[in-house]
């Protein structure tokens, strides 16, 4: 029914494409070994594409997809997943401008399946990335990075942020850590945003993931608006699990991050000292 999708492109000032998975082509015993948009939607998309008009994909799916063709010829995606049966309306008013949205993502989306597993928060190598050397750990064809990280999500409008403050370089066994960040709405409409802490330790008895996440706060904020943020950790949010299966807590350095999502983010480094 391309040439019907096309007709009705060329009387709209902006096309909306709801595409992805149905609902049986995902959850138990529902693999894909592709996670492409499926064929059949593709050639759709890129013959609406042709037409020049200003596209928008609007995707049902139950799963992390591989979106790179349609992230760089869509103007805009919205990720729905499988809502409920009010679904229809919530995703107008998204449409519509009557709701800005600031839903972050709970899974990292690969560039392509050779990617996968993909994850933010994955153990270091031994031989980090490095765009000069040809034998550092990285793919020939294709960033390291996924398309769209952890925690990554856009809004109708746009918010930065300061560098992250701890209370103090150093800290004993016991004590809270206060981290402070400052966030500022400077774009042109009111919204919310998912304010992400992550952190890592540097050194430990096993190897430790490069981040993790330790703590979000949701805030709103008017255009124009600026507000601190601040977390607390304590001695429990540093500990792990150790080669004899305890949960424990060592000195040594450790870094905290904030920002929009786990790839967008500035640091600030504490010490952790011995008892």
């Amino acid at each position: 029914m391309i040439r019907e999708a096309l007709a009705a492109a060329a009387k709209a000032d902006v096309v909306v494409a709801v595409v992805g998975e149905a609902s049986e082509m995902t959850g138990e015993a529902a693999s894909r070994s592709d996670i492409d948009i499926p064929a059949s939607q593709e050639e759709l998309l890129k013959a609406l594409a042709a037409t020049g008009k200003p596209l928008v994909l609007v995707l049902m799916n139950g799963r992390p997809l591989t979106l790179s063709w349609e992230n760089d010829h869509a103007g805009a995606i919205l990720e729905t997943w499988f809502g409920g049966t009010e679904a229809g309306n919530a995703i107008a008013d998204v449409l519509y401008g009557r709701y800005n949205p600031s839903g972050k993502l709970t899974a990292s989306f690969p560039r392509n399946v050779g990617q996968i597993a993909v994850y933010y928060n994955h153990k270091n190598t031994g031989r980090p990335m490095d765009p000069d050397n040809k034998f550092s750990s990285k793919y020939l064809d294709v960033s390291n990075d996924p398309l769209y990280p952890f925690g990554y999500g856009l809004s109708y409008t746009r918010f930065a942020y300061g560098e992250p403050i701890s209370d103090k370089k150093e800290y004993r066994p016991g004590e809270k850590i206060h981290i402070s960040v400052t966030v500022s709405n400077t774009g042109e409409y009111n919204g919310e945003e998912t304010v992400q802490l992550y952190i890592r330790d540097w050194v430990a008895s096993v190897t430790e993931p490069v981040k993790e996440l330790k703590g979000f706060f949701k805030i709103f904020l008017q255009k124009g608006q600026s507000r601190q943020v601040s977390f607390t950790l304590t001695t429990e949010d540093l500990k792990f699990c150790n080669s004899d299966l305890k949960w424990v807590v060592e000195p040594g350095e450790f870094s905290v991050y904030t920002g929009t999502n786990s790839a967008e983010t500035q640091e600030a480094r504490f010490t952790l000292l011995a008892k």
